[in-house]
């Protein structure tokens, strides 16, 4: 039997080059989604600046003599669960006092009780956390948040030392320069304010507040 007739039939020239061009397609389309993906993540939500000193007018209770640290959420952003988990962290390993809300934008019309959402569970499992829904967004709004998973500080005297996120990108746990930061600041070894970016899904549309976000789940 002649020795070409055991080689695998060659496919025509035509097919090959067909071939060839869907697979630089579709690698040109994965680098493109990798590309994109990854520029969301890292993206930062927008911000406004927060009052260098609290806001007396605020309905969040702050103790007199005592730290308090507000994080402010749209209870339907899933990339606040990090957010939440890196709080959970940053609590458990520093001793320091400090009075802990939770602020939730969440906008049910027409309902007197408490919005029941996976992340509500999750923060509510934080010890020491108190949970509050700002169903009309005055105190996200008077604490100049406007990205799920903005962190205000202040200090016991009411001065503002920290403001911003404690993630390194959108729903990425893990040690990160503004969870040090704001570390720093509860355990008093910082000096000047500290003002990382936050990463997350916006609370507000344009103008006016929103009733839903727009985030990938």
């Amino acid at each position: 039997m002649p020795i070409d007739s055991l080689s695998p039939p060659r496919q025509p020239l035509h097919r090959r080059g067909a071939s060839l061009f869907i697979g630089v397609i579709w690698l040109g389309l994965c680098v493109i989604g990798l590309a994109a993906l990854s520029n969301y993540e890292s993206h930062a939500g927008s911000r406004r600046a927060s009052p260098a000193l609290w806001p007396e007018e605020s309905l969040v209770e702050r103790t007199a003599g005592k730290p308090t640290l507000i994080l402010f959420a749209h209870s339907h952003c899933p990339c606040t669960r990090a957010t939440l988990g890196e709080l959970d962290a940053l609590l458990a390993q520093n001793s320091a006092p400090v009075r802990v809300h939770v602020v939730f934008y969440d906008p049910t019309e027409g309902s007197e009780q408490l919005p029941s959402t996976d992340l509500r569970n999750v923060a509510a499992a934080i010890p020491g956390v108190e949970l509050h829904s700002d169903m009309e967004g005055s105190e996200t709004v008077r604490f100049g948040a406007d990205t799920s998973g903005y962190v205000v500080f202040y200090d016991e005297t009411g001065k503002l030392g920290f403001s911003g996120g404690i993630t390194a990108s959108r729903g990425h746990a893990g040690e990160n320069p503004g969870r040090s930061a704001l570390a720093d600041q509860l355990n008093k070894r910082a000096v000047l304010a500290a003002s990382p970016p936050v990463f997350g899904c916006p609370i507000f549309g344009t103008g006016e507040l929103r009733k839903t976000i727009v985030c990938p789940q």
